[in-house]
């Protein structure tokens, strides 16, 4: 006999997930919407800031789009389906050209590859958000996902290269980082610098500069110092943990002859 079809339990979705209202000026670890509900199904978010998982619960025909190797079990019922979409601005910028779509009626777990969070970003179709290459975890439908450019310029001193995807669209977009993730609210004209290396997601306006001890310097042989400065209104999404530092600090750390 084939295996019983789950249905969509609207019971245990809980409210509509929002990005948290932080009052200008203040950042902080205060992404606390783990349970939502989106069109066709909900999800909750357990193990927050190092082992985050992702449960999705799906209405049937209800289709998720999910970054390759995300998926830790499903039920029988969630049908898979891989697909290739070749883009020569993403072969050159070493950008994800699979993705993997699961449709319901069914239960999904999905978690990042790296010890980190997982935060729901609602889109409500009025918004562009840019997301680092290796930030997106998974959308909900509606949700268009597209890979730009930054500018040469930007691209230089930019830590995610020269392509960021663009998101825009109306669903959830779920983001995952290294370490946790702190969201910073601006008001507007408020001005806030992030480290290239801890961004996660940004919808504001922001130039790229270098920083050193004495200030801003043009040196371009410098290796540290690599900031953004984004410009309020608007809201950026940081990780607590530098990728390259870890990467580096892993590789000192590493017994001899392994």
């Amino acid at each position: 006999m084939p295996p019983p079809q789950t249905a969509f339990d609207p019971s245990k979705s809980g409210p509509p997930a929002q990005i948290t209202n932080v009052p200008a000026g203040s950042a902080g670890n205060t992404i606390t919407d783990t349970l939502g509900t989106f069109n066709g199904g909900s999800y909750r978010i357990d193990h927050r800031d190092s082992n985050t998982l992702l449960t999705l619960q799906l209405a049937h025909g209800c289709p998720v789009t999910a970054k390759p190797g995300a998926m830790v079990a499903m039920t029988p019922t969630v049908t898979l389906k891989g697909s290739v979409k070749f883009s020569f601005k993403k072969l050159i910028a070493g950008g994800e050209m699979a993705q993997s779509t699961y449709t319901g009626p069914g239960e999904l777990l999905l978690a990042p590859a790296a010890l980190g969070d997982i935060v729901p970003i609602r889109l409500d179709g009025q918004q562009t958000w840019s997301v680092g290459r290796d930030a997106f975890l998974s959308c909900t439908q509606g949700v268009v996902k597209d890979y730009k450019s930054q500018g040469f310029g930007k691209a230089m001193f930019s830590g995610e290269g020269l392509f960021v995807y663009k998101i825009s669209g109306q669903g959830v977009l779920f983001v995952t980082s290294l370490g946790a993730i702190i969201q910073k609210n601006m008001a507007n004209g408020e001005q806030y610098i992030v480290d290239n290396d801890h961004l996660v997601a940004w919808n504001c306006k922001y130039t790229l500069e270098r920083v050193a001890s004495g200030g801003i310097i043009s040196s371009m042989s410098a290796q540290e110092g690599l900031v953004c400065r984004f410009t309020g209104p608007g809201t950026v999404f940081m990780q607590t943990r530098n990728p390259v530092a870890f990467g580096q600090w892993l590789a000192t750390h590493m017994p001899a002859g392994q």
